[in-house]
């Protein structure tokens, strides 16, 4: 799957509501979309208005076979950390924070 196929599943995703979040340590500093400090609404636009140059694409370190999306958007000022894993039908997100 390519970059613009990735934001626009994950964008799809989101818009569906068919989405979840990894159960990890840190959930309050890490992931702040499951915390609800930050809406789907701005998860779409940090991933929508990232380029091409911000994005990575790397194998879950507990199943090889899982590709892990990682963002990294400039977004007010800020770097932002998105990282995510489709398992189908859903989006999985593992971090969403500065």
């Amino acid at each position: 799957m390519n970059f613009r196929d990735v934001k626009r599943k994950a964008i799809r995703c989101l818009t569906e509501g068919s989405y979840d979040h990894q159960i990890r340590g840190n959930i309050d500093v890490k992931n702040l979309f499951a915390t609800g400090q930050v809406s789907e609404e701005w998860v779409i636009e940090l991933i929508a208005h990232t380029a091409s140059n911000q994005y990575q694409c790397s194998s879950h370190h507990q199943d090889s076979s899982i590709d892990v999306h990682i963002l990294k958007p400039w977004r007010q000022g800020y770097c932002w950390y998105v990282k995510f894993f489709f398992l189908e039908p859903d989006i999985i997100f593992i971090s969403v924070h500065i």
